[in-house]
């Protein structure tokens, strides 16, 4: 039986208030052992071409939101704005030629009505059963993950192994334990993984298309400078045309699965 892994990164903060942000995705990615190594080449070999033509070092972290605004260590390079629009699209298109696939939860949490929401838990859950449908039980999976939630991350993950309650098409509720996830979820700072930051990058772009998009919010101004509404709809677009996106897993055109209902 094959064997795939998965990486999950986040945007936003998984606390159920909306102080710090309304909007919380979760973003896994998820490939074949056997083409691993091939992806990992192809995109460290991305990586020389953009040291090559812009001087960002094959081993910098690509920490989107933070390129894209122009803050810490990026600033140094004194990139013009059309350089960043330019090291975006490349990092987009790059992506996208991949042999993987994305799942892409939204929390968001302005239409949470309970006081114990997980934000989180909920998240990694539907994340996760995404997952294994897609397995169809033909495959096993392990999952790395950023530092930082691991602890609420395991405890999730072990109780969906026992109890994962889903509702029937007939009526009620069924437990369908999940059965393709190999051990604990795995730690891995995103400094050390390229995959950890696709998943940061996707779900960056997930979370501003999800806004600016679908809720018509009005970009942030330092993002704006940047990119814009089509140039967010052209990034999706060209996930789709990748073929990246898993979109069985939700009606979504891109398959994005949002929640609360």
């Amino acid at each position: 039986m094959d064997t795939y892994i998965a990486y999950f990164d986040e945007t936003g903060d998984d606390g159920a208030n909306t102080a710090s942000s309304d909007v919380f995705v979760l973003t896994s990615i998820y490939m074949n052992t056997s083409v691993w190594q091939d992806n990992f080449d192809k995109f460290k070999s991305f990586r020389k071409e953009i040291k090559n033509k812009y001087g960002l070092h094959v081993s910098e972290e690509m920490h989107t939101k933070h390129f894209v605004r122009d803050k810490g260590m990026y600033r140094t390079y004194g990139w013009t704005i059309d350089q960043r629009r330019e090291i975006l699209t490349l990092f987009i298109k790059e992506i996208a030629s991949l042999d993987m696939k994305v799942i892409n939860v939204i929390i968001d949490k302005n239409k949470i009505h309970t006081e114990d929401y997980q934000v989180l838990e909920n998240a990694l859950t539907y994340n996760i059963q995404r997952i294994e449908n897609d397995s169809e039980g033909k495959w096993k999976f392990i999952i790395i993950s950023d530092k930082g939630r691991i602890a609420p991350m395991r405890k999730t993950a072990r109780k969906i192994r026992a109890y994962n309650p889903v509702q029937s098409h007939f009526g009620g509720v069924s437990n369908n334990p999940i059965k393709g996830l190999v051990e604990d979820i795995m730690e891995k700072d995103s400094e050390e993984s390229y995959f950890i930051q696709i998943c940061d990058f996707i779900s960056y772009f997930v979370n501003l298309y999800y806004k600016n998009v679908l809720k018509n919010e009005a970009l942030p101004r330092r993002v704006e400078q940047v990119i814009d509404t089509n140039f967010l709809k052209r990034t999706m677009a060209t996930f789709e045309s990748g073929d990246i996106l898993n979109k069985r897993a939700s009606r979504n055109k891109y398959g994005l699965v949002i929640y609360p209902l």
